[in-house]
């Protein structure tokens, strides 16, 4: 995936400045950075939802522009947590992943033994299995992430995004989420480049190459883990001090105590104090 001066502007607002990027084949990547940073835009640009206003784009090896969108989508898939497509609550889990073959909300038309198959092992391999015939009402949130990743990938595309997969999960369901993708990356004979967009550093992967880090609109950072996820860059990006320390190969953030002690909150009550009126 290549990008080269993306901008997106609509009306008089800026969106998206000149963001360069470069991802290679098949690598596992992230793009990082607060609310209100461009993540979103930026991922309709790379599925081609979007036309940038300017710019050059190349996504699988096809630029933008001499390529046939409608096609390039075939090999891309979209998971997110709180997406616009919602199904029959009453399918069951294997239903709901065999859609995935004909990319529609129901199961309309009749599957073949084959495609039984390789959503039952998907269904399997994300750790869904006493969940196979059960309503896909009854899955808690983590369990439908789960069956959406599974459904996303029984075409076996060759870019999976993930767009806040952990979103409202709680630590349990996050870290079996984040387990599941890191499985799939490590037992599937071809894994797809995947594309993990986040507000949080915790949700990174072992395997994560490329990290683009955006602020307002603009590359803040881009690179390998290590030379992008320091505390310096953190801090900036998030406008509060942060420390960075990894275990595992996963990285994590904590908050220094100084930003809720001498941040704008207490210098704000500090000047209403000062300006209250005096009681005779």
């Amino acid at each position: 995936m290549k990008l080269r001066a993306v901008s997106v502007v609509r009306g008089e607002r800026t969106i998206l400045r000149d963001v360069n990027w470069t991802v290679p084949a098949e690598a596992c990547a992230a793009i990082l950075g607060p609310n209100g940073s461009g993540k979103s835009t930026l991922v309709r640009v790379i599925m081609g939802q979007m036309w940038p206003t300017h710019g050059e784009v190349s996504v699988l090896g096809q630029p933008f522009g001499e390529t046939d969108l409608n096609q390039l989508r075939q090999s891309i898939r979209l998971v997110q947590t709180n997406g616009p497509v919602e199904f029959d609550p009453e399918e069951t889990t294997l239903r709901v992943v065999l859609t995935g073959f004909f990319g529609t909300i129901g199961l309309f038309k009749k599957t073949t033994p084959a495609m039984q198959r390789r959503g039952i092992k998907l269904i399997r391999q994300v750790g869904l299995e006493k969940e196979i015939h059960q309503p896909f009402r009854t899955l808690s949130s983590g369990e439908r992430m789960r069956c959406l990743i599974a459904r996303a990938l029984v075409l076996q595309p060759k870019l999976l995004i993930l767009d806040e997969p952990t979103a409202g999960l709680d630590l349990l369901a996050r870290e079996q989420v984040l387990a599941t993708v890191h499985y799939l990356l490590k037992q599937t004979q071809t894994p797809p480049a995947m594309l993990m967009i986040t507000h949080h550093v915790e949700e990174l992967l072992p395997e994560t190459q490329q990290v683009l880090v955006l602020k307002d609109g603009q590359v803040a950072a881009s690179g390998a883990p290590a030379d992008v996820i320091t505390s310096a860059v953190l801090s900036s990006v998030y406008q509060c001090p942060v420390e960075v320390n990894r275990r595992e190969g996963r990285y994590w953030l904590h908050v220094k105590s100084s930003a809720w002690v001498h941040g704008p909150e207490r210098r704000r009550t500090r000047r209403s104090r000062r300006i209250l009126p005096r009681m005779e």
